[in-house]
């Protein structure tokens, strides 16, 4: 019996002891190895040094920290979804945590579709990265014309030319691009749901560029450009025209994933929120005295307890095997809005002072609002809930 099976059970739910001491772990990690180091860099940092980064990876594998998502036969921890959630949610509690989670200490995993490609295909690209001798790959779906709706906004094309595909168009929004090996990208080989296939491509491959996108993030997107780019036919995961089923399946899980960051990070706002109010003088007594600061901080208590305990049953449930589709975007949904609203009454908690780079907290602000965008936008995922209230 499994250690879900075994708590459900019981018929009283809580975090099942394995990963009570997991999260002590992470969260030790983080005290002793992450805080201090994040201490020396600026306010909007987008990464460590690579000589730190390295020693901080050799420590996180030493303690088992190492590619969490990645089977422990490809070398990597073999964390079911609840544990990964759980190790997600602590390691974002650092001024990087929305982005660069634990400052990247946890080493890469390759994009989940990997898992489902032919052993040349994983062991050329995706070893590399759980090995840690390549950067993490990106994914690219979105384009100009809309990324809420993949089906029909994808316009890159993919033409076949013999044992190659030639790839003319742009993709935007992209994470990571510039600065990793490969990526994948899905392509229109056809018409509708049927005609999107997925590529794997190499950065240096010729006429592939990439171009910055400014927004109000610490951290910034790459639209990456395709001219007349030639992609081997070894290169396709899967079949013609079977990408967007690939896609769809990395992004259900992809989303209960997502929300364990921006939770983490509304954690502890409110934990600084709740330390400022006990200590800050205001009218001759505290400000925790006051009823409207209390019903702030409460608020953001019980809104927070609510978006964990989804999250929690979106893994629970993925690691039973169940269809999540629905239980993914409801955790995504909520916890996405719950953390930006905590984090923006934590700062007016704070005053002028949560505006300051003195504090992580306008950062965050920032990157949470970018959180209720990604991974499908929080008007999508009630869309997705209204299908199946409705169905």
């Amino acid at each position: 019996m499994t250690t879900v099976e075994q708590a459900s059970v019981t018929g009283a739910w809580e975090l099942p002891e394995e990963f009570r001491m997991l999260r002590d772990t992470v969260r030790r990690f983080m005290e002793t190895e992450v805080h201090p180091l994040e201490s020396t860099l600026p306010h909007d940092a987008a990464g460590l040094p690579r000589e730190q980064l390295v020693v901080l990876q050799e420590k996180a594998r030493r303690l088992g920290l190492w590619a969490l998502q990645t089977p422990e036969e490809f070398g990597g921890a073999g964390l079911s979804v609840l544990g990964q959630v759980v190790v997600a949610e602590e390691a974002a509690k650092c001024r990087m945590g929305a982005f660069f989670p634990a400052l990247g200490a946890f080493g890469g995993n390759p994009p989940n579709i990997m898992f489902n490609t032919t052993k040349e295909q994983f062991d050329k690209f995706a070893q590399p990265i759980i090995d840690g001798t390549a950067t993490k790959a990106y994914t690219s779906i979105s384009e100009a014309s809309g990324g809420s709706d993949p089906a029909r906004a994808i316009q890159l094309k993919a033409v076949r030319e013999g044992d190659h595909y030639v790839l003319n168009g742009a993709k935007m929004w992209t994470s990571h691009a510039e600065k990793a090996d490969w990526g994948i990208v899905y392509a229109r080989t056809g018409e509708g749901r049927g005609g999107i296939s997925c590529f794997i491509v190499e950065k240096d491959t010729p006429g592939t560029s990439f171009s910055r996108i400014g927004v109000m993030a610490s951290f910034a997107p790459y639209e990456v450009h395709f001219d007349n780019v030639r992609i081997p036919v070894e290169n396709m995961i899967g079949e013609e025209g079977k990408g967007f089923a690939l896609a769809t399946s990395s992004l259900i899980y992809g989303r209960i994933l997502y929300v364990a960051g921006p939770i983490g990070i509304a954690q502890t706002a409110l934990d600084m929120a709740c330390q400022w109010a006990k200590n800050r003088d205001v009218f001759g007594g505290k400000l925790a005295d006051k009823q409207g600061i209390q019903w702030m901080l409460v608020e953001s208590e019980v809104e927070l307890r609510a978006a964990r305990l989804l999250m929690y049953q979106a893994a629970w449930n993925a690691d039973l095997g169940k269809d999540v589709k629905v239980d993914a975007s409801v955790a995504k949904m909520y916890g996405t809005e719950v953390a930006y609203n905590v984090v923006d009454r934590c700062i007016q908690i704070h005053g002028a002072l949560g505006l300051s780079d003195e504090l992580p907290l306008e950062r965050w602000f920032r990157d949470l609002r970018v959180k209720r965008l990604g991974e499908g936008a929080t008007e999508v995922q009630r869309v997705v809930i209204a299908r199946d209230l409705l169905k």
